[in-house]
C-alpha cells in the first residue's frame, strides 16, 4: 500500500501539469499592451490675437462646440476692402463693355483720348512712385522706432533688476520697484506695438509696389492702345481684350472676398470631434500663428487596444478571436475581439531599423502590433483613457 502512494502522487502531479498546460495552450497573453485612440491636434489656420478661450483641460466637448475666438477686426476690415474692390471691378467691367461699341463707331477720334489716357497713366505712375517712396521712408522710420523701443525696453529691464536687488536689501521703497516693473512692462509692450507698426509699414510698401506695377501696366497698355488706335479693327480688339481683363479682375476680386470670408470664419475655432480636451497651451490675450497647436481633443468613444505580441505567439492568432482585456487601472476584465494584425514588427517602424545583412546578426524575438477592438457597451461609464495599461488574453482555441 505504501508503494502505491508515491505512484498516485506522480499520477496526480502529471494530471495537474497536463491540465495547466492544456489550459495555457488555449490562449496567448502579453503585458506589452495599452489603450490607443485618436489624438486630434487643434491648431490655428490664421495669425491673430486670442480674444477668448471657451474650454479648459480636461473638459468634455462635443463636435461643433466653440473652442477659441481670435479677434476678427483686422479680417473684417480686409473683407470690407475686398468687397469695395469687387464693386470697383464690376463698375470697370460695365465701363469697358460700353467702350466696345463706342470705339467701333469713333475709331478716328479715339487716338486723342488714348493719348490723354497715357498722360493720366504717366501722372498716376509718378504719384504711385511718390507713394512708394513715402511708404519706404515710413518703413525705415518704423524700423528705427523699433530699435529705440528695444533700447528703452532693455534699459527698463535693467532698472527693474537693479531696483529688485535694492528692494531685497530694503534700500528702496517697494513703490519705486513697482513703478520700474510697470515701466519695463510698458516698454516691452511698446516694442510689440512698434513691431506691429513695422509690419503695417511693410504691408504698405508691398501695396505701394503693387500700385506702381499696376500703373506701369496701365501705362504699357496705353502705349499699346496708341499703336492699335491707328486702325479701327485693332482698337476694337483692344477694347474687347480690356473687357476680358476686367472680367478676369472681377473673378479675382470674388476669389479675394471668398478668402477674406474664410479668414473671418477661421477666427472661430470649433471642435471637429467629440472628446476630452488635453495638452491645452492657448490662453487669452496670446498671439497665435498659422499651424500653431493650441490643444488636443481625445475622443474617448473611439478607442481600441494595441497589443505587441511576440512573433512566436502569432501562429494560431487571427482576426475575429475573442479577447479578455484586464485593465490595470480598474482591475476589471473587458471583452474584445482581434481586429487586425500589424503589417510589420515594431522594430521595422523604429527610427533606426535593424539591418540583419551587416554580418553581426543576433536573433531577437520580434513583436508585432495587434489591434483589438472592444465589444459594444463595454465602457458605458467612459472610464477608459488612451494610454492605460492592458493585459489581453487572446483565446486561440
Amino acid at each position: 500500500m505504501k508503494r502505491l502512494i508515491p505512484l498516485a502522487v506522480i499520477i496526480l502531479l502529471g494530471f495537474v501539469g497536463w491540465y495547466f498546460w492544456s489550459a495555457a495552450s488555449q490562449y496567448e497573453s502579453t503585458d506589452d499592451a495599452q489603450i490607443d485612440g485618436h489624438i486630434n491636434a487643434i491648431s490655428s489656420r490664421i495669425s491673430g490675437y486670442v480674444a477668448k478661450v471657451h474650454v479648459f483641460e480636461p473638459q468634455q466637448v462635443k463636435a461643433g462646440d466653440l473652442l477659441v475666438e481670435i479677434d476678427d477686426k483686422d479680417y473684417q476690415v480686409a473683407l470690407a476692402n475686398a468687397e469695395a474692390a469687387l464693386a470697383d471691378a464690376k463698375a470697370n467691367v460695365v465701363s469697358t463693355r460700353w467702350n466696345v461699341p463706342i470705339t467701333a463707331a469713333t475709331t478716328g477720334s479715339n487716338l486723342k483720348f488714348v493719348t490723354l489716357g497715357k498722360q493720366d497713366a504717366s501722372a498716376g505712375l509718378q504719384a504711385a512712385q511718390r507713394q512708394l517712396a513715402g511708404a519706404r521712408a515710413n518703413r525705415e522710420s518704423a524700423a528705427e522706432r523699433i530699435k529705440e523701443a528695444e533700447a528703452n525696453a532693455r534699459k527698463a529691464e535693467l532698472d527693474e533688476v537693479r531696483y529688485r536687488k535694492l528692494l531685497e536689501h530694503d534700500n528702496v521703497a517697494r513703490q519705486v520697484y513697482e513703478q520700474a516693473r510697470e515701466t519695463a512692462l510698458a516698454m516691452r509692450a511698446e516694442v510689440e506695438a512698434q513691431k506691429a507698426a513695422l509690419r503695417a509699414a511693410d504691408e504698405a510698401v508691398v501695396t505701394a509696389e503693387a500700385g506702381v506695377q499696376q500703373t506701369q501696366v496701365r501705362l504699357a497698355q496705353t502705349d499699346a492702345n496708341i499703336e492699335s488706335a491707328m486702325t479701327g479693327n485693332e482698337q476694337v480688339a483692344s477694347q474687347k481684350a480690356r473687357v476680358t481683363s476686367a472680367e478676369a479682375q472681377v473673378k479675382e476680386r470674388i476669389a479675394q472676398i471668398d478668402q477674406a470670408r474664410l479668414n473671418v470664419s477661421y477666427t472661430k475655432i470649433y471642435a471637429p470631434v467629440s472628446g476630452i480636451i488635453g495638452k491645452k497651451t492657448v490662453e487669452q490675450a496670446q498671439n497665435v500663428s498659422p499651424g500653431q497647436q493650441l490643444m488636443a481633443i481625445v475622443p474617448v468613444d473611439d478607442i481600441w487596444v494595441t497589443a505587441n505580441f511576440k512573433e512566436t505567439q502569432l501562429g494560431r492568432m487571427k482576426p475575429g478571436q475573442r479577447v479578455d482585456l484586464r485593465v490595470d487601472a480598474y482591475d476589471r476584465v473587458y471583452k474584445g475581439t482581434v481586429e487586425l494584425i500589424g503589417a510589420a514588427t515594431g522594430a521595422k517602424y523604429s527610427l533606426i531599423p535593424p539591418e540583419n545583412a551587416t554580418g553581426n546578426y543576433v536573433k531577437v524575438v520580434q513583436r508585432v502590433p495587434v489591434r483589438i477592438k472592444l465589444e459594444p457597451d463595454q465602457d458605458k461609464e467612459r472610464r477608459l483613457r488612451v494610454g492605460l495599461s492592458v493585459v489581453p488574453r487572446v483565446w486561440v482555441q
